[in-house]
């Protein structure tokens, strides 16, 4: 039935949780496909626009689950003097990461951050990869200090289907995603988003923007 369910774009039922390291050594042999896991991005695409802009003034960023670090450089390019921590899972895809910044290797669940240590944190269509979602929101918000500005970029539930994904890959519930960042933000707000600032969104990908 799962090509009945990815036709209707339903959300699969509950898989098994893939373990840390299987996902992780799925990332590593990835990291040799530059078409789909490239290192760099264009910075007209509108999502980096809206990092950019969210992260605006801070001085110390993260982006949790960098890949090769496409939108931490561009983040770095925009604001110099600001120090961009690039944690992933694959070791193979930090070896990409440009030098001025600082890669870490890490699980999206256990980041080796301290509390508050960060005025900004982000992460790009990687939370869809994390074993554990609560958890993972958990820890973006705990390394970020109070006053300090959240980003994530993913998928939408509704939407899904349009897309061959490994089998953890999760998309996801709008005000769903809302609540588990109002555990621990004062602020909470979402919208949805194109590729492209003059492209009206069709619903796939979801902007969450929060402020501990």
């Amino acid at each position: 039935m799962q090509w009945l369910r990815r036709l209707l774009g339903t959300p699969p039922p509950q898989q098994p949780a893939q373990s840390t390291l299987e996902i992780a050594r799925f990332f590593d042999q990835a990291s040799q496909d530059e078409e789909h896991f490239p290192a760099s991005i264009d910075p007209r695409i509108y999502h980096v626009k809206v990092v950019i802009d969210h992260m605006a003034g801070a001085q110390r960023v993260a982006d949790i689950g960098c890949g090769k670090g496409r939108f931490a450089r561009l983040v770095k390019d925009a604001n110099p003097s600001c120090t961009v921590v690039a944690l992933d899972l694959s070791h193979a895809m930090l070896t990409h990461v440009a030098d001025d910044l600082e890669p870490v290797a890490a699980s999206m669940t256990a980041l080796p951050l301290a509390s508050g240590s960060c005025d900004g944190a982000y992460a790009t269509e990687s939370l869809e990869h994390a074993i554990d979602i609560d958890t993972a929101i958990g820890e973006l918000c705990r390394i970020v200090r109070p006053g300090g500005r959240i980003l994530i970029i993913d998928k939408n539930a509704e939407h899904w289907g349009r897309f061959k994904t490994p089998e953890w890959e999760k998309w996801f519930d709008r005000r769903g995603v809302e609540r588990m960042l109002a555990k621990h933000c004062r602020k909470v707000e979402s919208r949805f988003i194109s590729y492209w600032e003059d492209v009206e969104p069709d619903g796939l990908f979801i902007a969450w923007l929060a402020e501990r």
